[in-house]
C-alpha cells in the first residue's frame, strides 16, 4: 500500500512534554467522526504530568468505512493504513529512547477499536493499551483476524477494556471478547462495564488509566 494515501500524512496534535524529555508518550485514537483535538481532551482528564500526548487525526475523521464487526478484509486498505499511523509514532518515541514499556496505546469508540487491533498485532511488554467503549476487530472466528495476530505474550501489560452497559455501538460479548483475546496473551485485563454509561468514558475508566501510567513509569 502506498504510504501516501488515506491516513497517512494526516495532522497530529501533541501536548505536554517534548519527546526528548518525555517519561512517557500516550498515543491517543479519535472515534468515528470526531478528531484529533476532541481525544487529546482526555490529556487533561488523565492529568499526569511528563508525559508526550499525541493525537493523530484520521482522513475525513474517520479511520475505517465499516463496523468493527465486519471481516478484517472488509476495512482495507484503511485499516493498514491507520494501523502504520499508529505504527510509526511508537517508532518515534523508540527513536526518542521511550522503549514501548513507556509508550501507551489508547482510544475511544472506532479508535479504541484500532488501538486494540494495534496492540492484538505487536504482543509484547507495552506500557498499557486502554480500550474505551470499544472492542476487538472483526466477527467472532473470523480467520484473518486470527492469522493477524501473532501469538506472543503481553506479559503483563495493562489493559484496560471498559464500555457502557448498555452501549448503543458495542455488544457486551463483544466487549468481552476482546479482554479475552488479551488476557489469552498473557496481559493484566482489568474490565469495566458501567451500568447506564450509554457511549462515552467514563471516570472510573479515565482513573484506571492514570493509575495504570503511573505505575508502569513508576
Amino acid at each position: 500500500m502506498d504510504r501516501g494515501t488515506l491516513h497517512y500524512g494526516q495532522p497530529v496534535l501533541h501536548t505536554g512534554e517534548d519527546l526528548a524529555r518525555a517519561k512517557g508518550a500516550v498515543i491517543l485514537l479519535h472515534g468515528r467522526g470526531a478528531s484529533a483535538e476532541d481525544i487529546l481532551g482526555l490529556s487533561d482528564a488523565i492529568d499526569l504530568s511528563g508525559l508526550a500526548w499525541f493525537a493523530p487525526e484520521a482522513a475525513g475523521h474517520v479511520w475505517l468505512p465499516n463496523h468493527f464487526f465486519h471481516p478484517i478484509a472488509d476495512n482495507e486498505p484503511w485499516l493498514s493504513s491507520a494501523l502504520a499511523v499508529v505504527q510509526g509514532l511508537v517508532e518515534a518515541a523508540a527513536a526518542a529512547g521511550l522503549p514501548a514499556e513507556r509508550t501507551f496505546v489508547a482510544g475511544f469508540s472506532q479508535g479504541a477499536c484500532l488501538a486494540a487491533e494495534y496492540g492484538l498485532r505487536h504482543p509484547r511488554r507495552w506500557g498499557g493499551i486502554f480500550v474505551l467503549s470499544g472492542a476487538s476487530l472483526g466477527p467472532e472466528g473470523d480467520p484473518d483476524s486470527a492469522s493477524l495476530r501473532p501469538s506472543g505474550s503481553f506479559a503483563g501489560t495493562p489493559v484496560i477494556v471498559s464500555c457502557g452497559d448498555p452501549d448503543p455501538y458495542f455488544d457486551v460479548p463483544s466487549v468481552h471478547r476482546a479482554a479475552s483475546l488479551f488476557r489469552e496473551r498473557g496481559a493484566d485485563v482489568r474490565e469495566l462495564m458501567v451500568p447506564g454509561l450509554g457511549h462515552q468514558v467514563s471516570d472510573e475508566s479515565l482513573e484506571m488509566c492514570r493509575s495504570a501510567i503511573e505505575s508502569a513509569l513508576g
